[in-house]
């Protein structure tokens, strides 16, 4: 993020992501209706397209779920998700290809229209073995179209950040009415026993993963020592150079950078897409967010100007090598203090020339 960002611009990284994207989903779609050709010849085209764009859109949203996890287990992930906004966008795409394509061939035959047709030719709701699964894929796809439409950062501003993510978050209820459409649309007309496996493997992983990184965050959100209005949150030493410590304060996580021989506190909460700040590193001495790059000053948690964006600060001291921040954060954009009888010391062991950025 800097005075060239544009909202909408095509670097190398989403030049290369978007590419690679694009010929899996390409080589999959080739490989899927090759093989469908080659072991089931009285196949139509028709029915080769809507399973290949249905399996490829399905296995695209397993890759989308399982992102955020991964990136909370480990930051080489990190790359997945500086544009998994664009795999979302595809996933859509191709599930609407799908959608399309089935609506033609089992629908758009008869006098009624194609839509209507979809919601009024089987209405058996009380029956498993007949349940209208095409309509749980309709939902879906409708739930994925909100999303990708609102998918752009323009949105993501006017919306604000938590009605934004909360609209997001539905991607859960789309993946549970998916699985619906597959347990009672094909896991019901094929007796293929690998359908079964991949779909169980699938949801698995998901789940899976899900669990193990909200036992992580659960770990991390163990609330710091506090007393007399400050927080204890790690030694000085334990704070690598331009990175940071993660800690709890009055529930609410703080990331606590090092640097230049000071030390900061921020909301660990990025305003973007409220992304893990303290995950990130400061680079040209901003704080930047490791999930799309936006940055804000250390001393102040205001983004370099013309940018907008601020976050709360939070007051520091440092007592006997121990970094505390106080439990009540400064207001967004507001300079912190840092103060303490190892100040003075933390910056003359850094040298003359460490820079004194907590000062006015």
């Amino acid at each position: 993020m800097s005075e060239t960002y544009r909202a909408v611009g095509w670097n190398r990284q989403k030049i290369i992501y978007d590419g690679i994207m694009m010929g899996a989903a390409a080589l999959y779609l080739m490989v899927f209706i090759g093989l469908g050709a080659l072991f089931r010849p009285n196949a139509t085209a028709e029915t080769l397209l809507i399973r290949g764009f249905g399996t490829l859109a399905f296995v695209m949203l397993h890759v989308v779920l399982i992102i955020g996890p991964l990136c909370r287990i480990s930051p080489k992930f990190l790359p997945l998700l500086y544009n998994r906004r664009h795999l979302g966008v595809a996933t859509f795409i191709f599930g609407s290809a799908h959608g399309v394509f089935a609506l033609f061939q089992f629908h758009a035959l008869g006098n009624v229209n194609p839509l209507v047709s979809l919601l009024i030719s089987n209405t058996r709701y009380t029956s498993i073995p007949d349940f209208p699964f095409q309509v749980l894929g309709a939902l879906a796809l409708l739930i994925l179209f909100v999303m990708a439409a609102t998918s752009h950062d323009f949105w993501l501003k006017n919306l604000t950040a938590p009605v934004w993510k909360t609209i997001h978050t539905f991607v859960y209820v789309a993946y549970a009415l998916l699985v619906g459409h597959v347990l009672l649309g094909v896991l019901q007309a094929e007796t293929n026993i690998l359908l079964a496996v991949a779909l169980g493997t699938g949801i698995f992983l998901v789940v899976a993963l899900h669990i193990t990184a909200a036992f992580k965050e659960a770990r991390q959100d163990e609330e710091s020592e506090s007393s007399v209005g400050f927080a204890d949150i790690c030694a000085m030493q334990d704070i690598p150079e331009n990175r940071a410590r993660i800690g709890t304060v009055s529930g609410e996580r703080v990331a606590v950078f090092r640097t230049g021989g000071e030390v900061y506190a921020v909301s660990n909460v990025c305003q973007h897409q409220n992304g893990p700040l303290g995950e990130g590193k400061i680079v040209d001495g901003c704080i930047t967010c490791p999930w799309h790059g936006f940055q804000y000053d250390p001393k102040t948690g205001a983004s370099p100007p013309p940018f907008k964006e601020k976050i709360p600060t939070f007051d520091v001291k440092i007592e006997e090598g121990r970094v505390l921040v106080k439990t009540i954060p400064n207001p967004p954009g507001s300079r912190a203090g840092m103060t303490g009888p190892d100040r003075e010391m933390t910056r003359a062991a850094n040298g003359p020339n460490s820079r004194d950025q907590a000062d006015p």
